[in-house]
């Protein structure tokens, strides 16, 4: 609370601060993976409909809207966050550790989800001070099959239309009590493909009756690898990773199968199709060649993150009046990491901002999607307090 400097919105969330960290702790003993979030989302649409607010449920599955209707008239702006934990074995030595076996929040999720329930908790006192409408978005599956384009399908930014919309991310590289915000381009987009190279059997002492896959697959990987740093101009950066890699039966027998999977990672659209052609280009060329054949299935996922300028502003200018400019951060470089909430910015103006966690003092400095990822707590507030910042500033 030390961080808010905003006499008003301190005390405001002053008041709620023990709920903040009871809450969060209770979702992070309780992990659920994406589409599973049914514990999670039933105990928000209890808390939002305890504040009074319209909620509904049950959207893209386990998604769930709490309307906060403001003054009559006015604009609509919508928060979002993200429910689900990743199946990683919480490895942490605290009180508040995952009890599910082989479910962990590591990435912060249950800190969004505790952070967007107290930001309605402190709009729903103050919200005939309110010019407008909020749309509080608990979004499913971020991590996994991307629950932000299901739910806008099913139209959670319209009834009433949505003008904008804002979300935060933990950030365990930035320390706590100070945000981080990136103008323009905030994250890749990402594509996950399938590879299956085919070769033919033999014996592993006569190797020239046979197509050894497996070798046919070592110059796969090579010139997918000379792909990007060959092709892709340097200044447009692109990322292709083999993830996982299985072929063979014996240590004596010419391998004739080996299936790959992997991500590419992009920035630009141009040069995220390109990529695509010239990986199916490469793979039927390279395997025909060695007389072998090959499969490919690509799956399409996240569009890159966008973020829009005059949002970007807004949040800046709500952060600094609640932590000071001088702990905003302009984040100068994009992520190659993705974030669905970009489908969302398709739609609507908005902006995704990063929210600093990291505090060496107490031993929480792990990146995310670690066995022993945590969040100082004090991020909470500091949270809640720009988001409401952040509404009151557009609506007014």
């Amino acid at each position: 609370m030390e961080y808010i400097r905003d006499k008003t919105i301190k005390r405001w969330v002053m008041d709620i601060e023990d709920d903040l960290i009871k809450i969060r702790r209770d979702f992070h003993m309780n992990p659920e993976l994406g589409m599973e979030e049914f514990r999670t989302s039933q105990i928000v649409g209890e808390i939002l409909e305890g504040l009074g607010l319209e909620v509904k449920r049950n959207i893209a599955n386990t998604g769930v809207v709490g309307l906060l209707a403001g003054g009559s008239g006015g604009k609509t702006i919508a928060l979002r966050a993200d429910m689900d934990a990743l199946p990683i074995q919480d490895e942490k030595k605290v009180v508040y550790a995952s009890r599910i076996p082989g479910k962990m929040h590591a990435c912060g999720h249950d800190a969004h989800t505790a952070i967007l329930l107290g930001t309605a908790m402190v709009l729903s006192r103050i919200k005939d001070r309110l010019k407008g409408s909020v749309k509080f978005i608990f979004q499913p599956a971020e991590e996994t099959v991307g629950g932000a384009e299901p739910m806008i399908r099913e139209g959670v930014l319209e009834n009433p239309k949505v003008d904008a919309i804002f979300g935060l991310h933990m950030a365990p590289d930035i320390e706590t009590g100070r945000i981080g915000v990136k103008y323009g381009m905030a994250n890749a987009s990402s594509d996950t493909f399938r590879i299956v190279v085919k070769g033919r059997a033999a014996h592993g002492a006569s190797p020239h009756l046979g197509v050894d896959a497996i070798a046919v697959t070592a110059q796969v990987i090579n010139c997918l690898q000379l792909l990007i740093s060959r092709e892709v101009d340097p200044l447009d950066s692109a990322v292709l990773t083999i993830g996982t890699i299985n072929g063979g039966t014996q240590s004596n027998i010419i391998c004739d199968r080996v299936q790959m999977t992997g991500t590419l990672r992009s920035l630009n659209p141009v040069v995220r199709k390109r990529i695509i052609e010239r990986v199916k280009q490469l793979l039927t060329g390279i395997t025909q060649n060695f007389g072998g054949d090959c499969l490919l299935s690509l799956t399409p996922g996240y569009p890159p993150l966008l973020n829009h300028s005059e949002m970007v502003e807004l949040v800046e200018r709500a952060a600094k009046g609640v932590i000071g400019g001088e702990n905003i951060i302009r984040i100068s470089r994009p992520s190659m990491g993705v974030e669905d909430f970009a489908y969302f910015l398709q739609k609507v103006p908005g902006a995704f901002w990063r929210l600093g966690c990291r505090n060496p003092g107490k031993n929480i400095e792990h990146p995310g999607h670690n066995p022993v990822f945590d969040i100082d707590e004090d991020a909470l507030a500091i949270g809640v307090a720009v988001h409401v910042k952040t509404v009151m500033e557009f609506l007014t």
